[in-house]
């Protein structure tokens, strides 16, 4: 057995001094309440403090940080739009400092992504998107366009990437997500029918929801003013029409922007499109500016295709003839794109360019046969001389 422990002593000095149990009790409460209300003050400086520095902030100030530029230069990773004029055919090109932008990098295990001195200030962001537009996708001298736009694409993933890290917020962002949707939007309709491997319409689609989500929380979150919100809240409108989330998203804003002429034009659209109204769509998309007949025209297809089927079983009947120029009116198309559009839907064009509607003959063409572009003249007619650059400057 163990043995047992002495009982301790206490002295008279002690035993004169100790407080009384209900007494001691009490003070021993008040002291660990006070301690832990100074551990819970202690906490809260510490993870405002810690949260104030987790929160990294960029001290590059060129498009591509000097250590990039390096890497890539060694391993022979620049491409042929930042290469320094005059070593292009050299054994291994040198990057022009000037014309080098940061690439987009996929977060990797062990990477530190939040190095200041990889991160580009808000400023040097918007100066860096600025000469993405300017330089590269609007400029004559570069080419295929599909080569630039995956150029210009992945770029402004990479400030997106700086922008998230560094949390940025303000008119710089507002700024760089507007110029951002303005390109994807224009590629869209630019790139339209090109093959997958040089243009995927579903990835482009993504990165614009995505970036056009933020900017539209921005303009919510924000106390500035921002100029151009309602052409945006309109451009949303148009590029996702039919979506109630979309069209749920405008009637909650305030009175002041859902009154706006865009925002309500676009909705005059979008309630046309729901009531299954081709004819109506198509008339109002005639006054549609550029930018937003490039939102509205991958809806286009569709709203050609019900046209065609609702006149085939309106018009159904042996008898019955329907003039081809005005249905290529109705359509905003020319004689030859219209004569082309019946025949993939089963609509019998005869000799005398008149129509033959038959509900039994529509049928719906394979996606192949449809080739969108051809039937962009009602976009492309209103580009004009609008140079590429003031397209996505929004300078309309």
């Amino acid at each position: 057995m163990s043995p047992r422990r002495a009982p301790r002593r206490i002295s008279l000095s002690q035993k004169r001094d100790a407080p009384a149990g209900g007494e001691w009790r009490q003070r021993t409460e008040e002291q660990w309440r006070g301690k832990a209300q100074v551990r819970e003050v202690e906490e809260e400086e510490r993870q405002e403090h810690h949260g104030k520095e987790s929160v990294p902030r960029g001290t590059c100030q060129t498009m591509c940080p000097t250590r990039e530029l390096q890497d890539r230069q060694l391993q022979n990773c620049l491409h042929r739009f930042e290469l320094l004029a005059g070593t292009e055919r050299d054994r291994r090109p040198r990057g022009d400092p000037l014309r080098a932008v940061k690439e987009y990098s996929r977060p990797a295990a062990g990477k530190d992504s939040t190095n200041s001195s990889d991160l580009r200030p808000a400023a040097v962001l918007l100066k860096t998107v600025c000469y993405l537009i300017d330089k590269v996708a609007a400029s004559p001298h570069l080419r295929p366009w599909t080569e630039v736009y995956n150029f210009v694409f992945d770029r402004l993933r990479g400030v997106k990437q700086d922008m998230i890290i560094q949390r940025t917020s303000g008119l710089n962002c507002v700024a760089i997500l507007e110029r951002t949707v303005r390109f994807l939007i224009y590629a869209s309709y630019r790139l339209c029918g090109e093959p997958l491997r040089l243009y995927d319409p579903r990835i482009n689609d993504t990165h614009l929801q995505e970036n056009l989500s933020w900017l539209l929380d921005c303009y919510a979150t924000g106390t500035e003013p921002h100029p151009n919100q309602e052409e945006f809240q309109a451009l949303g409108l148009l590029y996702n029409l039919g979506s109630v989330r979309a069209a749920q998203h405008i009637m909650e804003l305030p009175e002041r922007l859902r009154c706006s002429p865009a925002v309500t034009f676009a909705l005059s659209i979008n309630r046309a499109f729901h009531e299954r109204n081709p004819v109506r769509v198509l008339r109002l998309a005639r006054r549609l500016n550029f930018i937003q007949s490039c939102a509205l025209h991958r809806h286009l297809v569709s709203c050609r295709r019900d046209l065609l089927l609702i006149y085939s079983h309106g018009f159904s009947s042996r008898n019955c003839r329907f003039p081809l120029d005005r249905l290529a009116q109705l359509l905003c198309l020319d004689a030859s794109l219209t004569t082309r559009l019946c025949q993939a839907h089963g609509v019998e064009v005869n000799r005398d360019n008149q129509l033959i509607f038959s509900k039994a003959a529509f049928t719906e063409p394979e996606q192949e046969q449809l080739h969108c572009k051809l039937y962009h003249n009602i976009v492309a007619e209103k580009q004009r001389d609008l140079s590429v650059g003031d397209i996505i400057h929004g300078c309309t």
